[in-house]
């Protein structure tokens, strides 16, 4: 899949005027614009967006969330809470409305998920097999939805390795819960632990055994439905 630039255009200060843009022109390294010349784009506060990345003091940051904020006294800004992509970090940053940041270069590339080496966990692209680690700490809690041999997309920012994005629902095997008490049904209230072939734990409803699969929304960790 080809890269792209999570970036937004500065306008124009004097749109419809003959005037030069003095901008300084870049030459960008994508497969559709490979030896095109464009002027240099930013990315502002106005168009921040979860999961979008912005670089600070030379450091990339995943965006997880913002909040506008416009005092009654002093100028606006934004407070946000952003993931550092080396490490997997997560820090609290405040920014004045209107601050530009770099543009920063995101590609994603299906890979399948090997193993678990430790300190990382290695997975094989699905185009050339080659194999590549990611520290555990950058790829986060989506490993607790996945099994080896699992296809996935793997998110690169400036070719690097910065989160494994997972469906928002799976289907798993339980592999370990308490037996229904007599009487369950599929209508009836209540929830029991299960644990799941990869680990995970989530709450099912009491009628469901241990061998059955189940749905589970990635983004909650809710149970869905039987499959």
């Amino acid at each position: 899949m080809a890269g792209s630039f999570e970036v937004a255009r500065e306008k124009n200060p004097n749109p419809g005027s003959d005037s030069v843009d003095n901008r300084p022109a870049v030459e960008i390294d994508a497969p559709s614009l490979r030896g095109c010349l464009v002027f240099a784009a930013v990315i502002s506060t106005n168009e921040f967006k979860n999961g979008s990345h912005i670089e600070i003091d030379g450091t990339v940051f995943r965006i997880i969330e913002f909040q506008h904020v416009k005092p009654g006294k002093g100028g606006a800004f934004v407070r946000t809470k952003l993931r550092k992509i080396e490490d997997g970090t997560v820090q609290d940053k405040t920014f004045r409305a209107g601050e530009k940041f770099r543009p920063v270069r995101t590609e994603s590339r299906k890979m399948q998920y090997l193993y678990d080496s430790g300190d990382a966990v290695v997975f094989m692209d699905s185009r050339d097999f080659e194999q590549i680690e990611i520290a555990r700490e950058v790829a986060g809690e989506a490993m607790q939805w996945l099994l080896p041999n699992a296809e996935v997309d793997v998110l690169f920012v400036d070719e690097r390795a910065s989160d494994v994005q997972v469906p928002g629902a799976i289907e798993m095997k339980v592999t370990q819960t308490e037996p229904g008490v007599k009487g369950d049904t599929a209508s009836g209230g209540g929830n029991k632990a299960a644990t799941l072939e990869s680990g995970v734990t989530v709450q099912v409803p009491l009628f469901i055994e241990e061998g059955e699969t189940v749905r589970v929304d990635t983004r909650s960790g809710e149970y869905v439905s039987r499959a």
